[in-house]
Formats: structure tokens, sequence, C-alpha cells
């Protein structure tokens, strides 16, 4: 079976899918365990989780081990678990990563094994098109044909046409705290295959392995589990729902996962966006963090307020005196966090060892990652800033490597970073917005 007619049967069956779902609002759906074995479903999964290069889970197994063996016998073999049920899901490995720009925070990060974030793939390939004839236009996080890029351009065009007081709203702990009970009983209103449903019991009660210890598992759904964002998704459409249904005159609801702000034209607006917020929260198990959910007077601006990674601010019009309009640049988060990186690449003494070509190579991977995605902005002096941090780390570790007194700016290994090719980030904004 070649890679392309996989692709075209799995495409076809979530068409046929969404447009049921799409079809009928009310419709549950009962037979679609067994789309979960298929052999160009279970490939097409394998093929994602593949793309992604993940660290391996508690088993220890890589791509890598799982190539060599063999890729259609590990398939083969998780089918006939899947179709004679006997498919039991390990325990998470559980990490602690750094927190982006807080270098002495961490937050929990869970590795499913390989085989369940094959299994894991390929259930959200047959669940998502039947929640995604569900979903509304404020929710952009982590769905098909939808990004972080359009729910900023929304929030930029809201607030440009007036909409400048902001209901800044912070989930706490989402995804540690959503509830199971109220995971399943979402799900259910549109799936009651029970084979199903049981898999997805099976993925949250499966426990972490933490330092060899085993803990269980009661509430929440992990941080790198497949299926986490699109059982967050399911999770918080309840208030896209109410929001759209009742709340929508109050004001513009722009929702990234559980990153969310309310664009409204009035204080009041926006505190009654606030509390009703927190009514549905409630009714999920869930709260909001009482330090970081405030309300933000943007007008002419006064405030601002981080979302989705940019600094987002009112400035007025160079050009025209007396207009105001939405800016937004990379925040003080994201400048602390792609800082530390080129310094975790270029500061450690064994990197003394490596030859400058071969830091720049990965300098310049990680710039052109960071560019892509803050580059829609008013992100020109933050540029600039970053390009200068790049420039100084090499020359502290030219200093180091050749054992020089003093730090210096020398034409020379200016000339030899240019010759090397490291990327600069002075000149590649691509702003769309009106210029201000």
């Amino acid at each position: 079976m070649t890679a392309n007619h996989i692709g075209d049967k799995a495409r076809e069956l979530r068409r046929a899918l969404y447009l049921a779902a799409k079809r009928s609002t009310g419709r549950r759906f009962h037979a679609l365990y067994d789309k979960v074995f298929r052999e160009d479903i279970l490939a097409r999964a394998w093929a994602e989780v593949k793309a992604n290069r993940g660290a391996p889970g508690v088993d220890g197994v890589t791509i890598a081990d799982i190539e060599a063996r063999g890729e259609e016998g590990f398939l083969a073999e998780l089918q006939a678990e899947l179709m004679e049920k006997r498919y039991r899901p390990l325990p998470v490995r559980r990490v602690h990563i750094p927190k982006p720009g807080r270098p002495n925070e961490s937050r929990p990060l869970g590795i499913p094994a390989l085989r369940d974030r094959v299994v894991q793939q390929a259930a959200k390939t047959v669940l998502e098109p039947i929640f995604e004839a569900d979903f509304r236009d404020c929710s952009y996080g982590f769905r098909p044909r939808r990004s972080a890029h359009q729910a900023l351009e929304k929030v930029r065009v809201t607030m440009n046409s007036g909409a400048q007081w902001v209901a800044d709203v912070d989930v706490r702990a989402f995804f540690d705290e959503i509830g199971h009970d109220v995971v399943l009983r979402l799900v259910q209103q549109r799936v009651s295959d029970r084979a199903v449903l049981k898999l997805i019991k099976a993925w949250l009660r499966t426990g972490v392995m933490e330092e060899g210890e085993y803990g269980e598992t009661i509430t929440g759904t992990p941080q790198g589990g497949v299926i986490s964002p699109l059982l967050a998704n399911i999770v918080l459409h309840e208030l896209d729902r109410v929001w759209e249904e009742r709340c929508g005159h109050l004001g513009v609801l722009v929702r990234y996962a559980d990153d969310m702000v309310v664009l409204c034209r009035s204080e009041a607006a926006a505190r009654e966006s606030l509390r009703r917020i927190g009514i549905v929260m409630g009714r999920l198990g869930l709260q909001l963090h009482p330090e970081k959910t405030r309300i933000v007077d943007a007008r002419r601006g006064k405030e601002g307020f981080d979302f989705l990674g940019f600094h987002h601010r009112m400035k007025e019009s160079w050009r025209w005196r007396g207009r105001w309009y939405l800016n937004k640049w990379p925040s003080n988060r994201a400048m602390k966090a792609i800082r530390q990186k080129v310094k975790d690449v270029l500061g450690p003494p064994a990197a003394r060892a490596v030859s400058l070509g071969e830091h720049v190579r990965w300098t310049s991977g990680i710039l052109r990652g960071w560019a892509a995605y803050f580059r829609v902005g008013n992100s020109t002096r933050c540029f600039r800033r970053i390009d200068r941090y790049v420039s100084y780390r090499f020359a502290v570790y030219y200093r180091h490597k050749h054992q020089r007194q003093r730090v210096q700016w020398a034409p020379k290994l200016m000339r030899a970073l240019e010759a090397a090719g490291l990327y600069r980030l002075t000149g590649t904004v691509r702003y769309t917005g009106v210029a201000s």
C-alpha cells in the first residue's frame, strides 16, 4: 500500500465522519473502534509520530529501534493487540522541562511510549473530524488549518475596531486539573462506542513513572500526549458554546487551547466576561488563576498584555496623529527564552571544542525557527537586540576558544560569522497590519 493511497483512504474516512457529524449535531457515533486499528489509519499514525521524532517512553523503545526491528511487524503486532482487545497502555514517563523565559521554573511533561503515541494518533485521526464539526470559530489551538497567527490577527483586527478593554484569562493548572469524569462525559456526547471510551479512560488513568516511582493519575491529561490537545479542546468547547449562545454581546472571545482573552468595549463588559467564564470553569471543575487573571485597560496604550508569546499594546501612529493601532512584539519571556537557548549552545565550556561553523549552523536553526513565529509583528527592535546578543555570545565563545583576555568585537570574527552563514533576524519582519 503506497503512502499516497494510505493518505487518500484516511482523508476519505475523516471527511465522511466530518460530514456525518455536521449533518446531525445530536448524533452519537457507535462504530469507531474498528477504524482505529485499520491498516491505513495505523500506518498514517506511525508516519506522523515518526515525523515528530519524539523521545522514548518508560519502555525505552526509540524510533530507531522500531525501524531496526521492522515497522511493518511493529504495526501488525499493535493491530493484533487492538483487534483482540489485549492492548494496555504503559505508564507515562514524566520529566520536568524549564518554562520558556523562566529557567528556574519547570513544568511536568508526560511522554507516552511510542506504541501508545501511535494508538493515540490513530484515535485522534478518527475522533477529530467528529468534534471539528462542533468546534467554534473562536478556537484556534491544535486544530486543522488553524494557527496562533490567525488568533493574533483576530486580536489585532478586533482591538483596532475599538474593543480595547481586555479580560486576560488564565486557567489554573489546566492540564493537571481536568477531571476524568468531565472529559469522558463530554466525549460521550458524540461517541457511544464503548471500546473507544475505554481506550480514552485507560490513557487518562494509566499513571506516571517519575524517577522509578509509579504514581496514579486521578485528574489531568499528560502534556505531551498526542490525544491531550483534542481532549482539552473538547472540554473547553463548552465555554465556546456557552459564549457564542449567551455571552457574545459582551465581547469577542479568542482562545488558543487554555490561553484566552476576551476583547470588550467597556470595563463593565470585561468584568462581566470574567464572572461568566469563572462560572463555566467552575462547572467544568476548573478555576481561574486569581493572580494572573486580570482586566486590562488597553486604551491609548495605558496597559498592555501578553498573549501567545507576544506583548500587545496600543500605539499612536507616527503617520496619522490621534489614531491608535495595536502593536505586538515578542514578550519579555519570549526574549529571555531565545537568549537562554543561544547561551545553552555557546556558553558551556564544552562549546569551545566545537567548530565555529558547527555553532553557526545550530544557532541559525534556532533563530530561524524563532523568527518564523515572531516576525509577524512590530518586532524590528527586538530582533536587533537578539542579533546583538548573538554576536556578543559568539565573541565570548571566540575569546574562550582562543584564550583572549577580553571580549573583542573583531571585524575578523564578524566576517567569519557572515561567511559561515549566520542567520540574522534584522530585516526579516513581515508585518501585514496597519503601519504605526
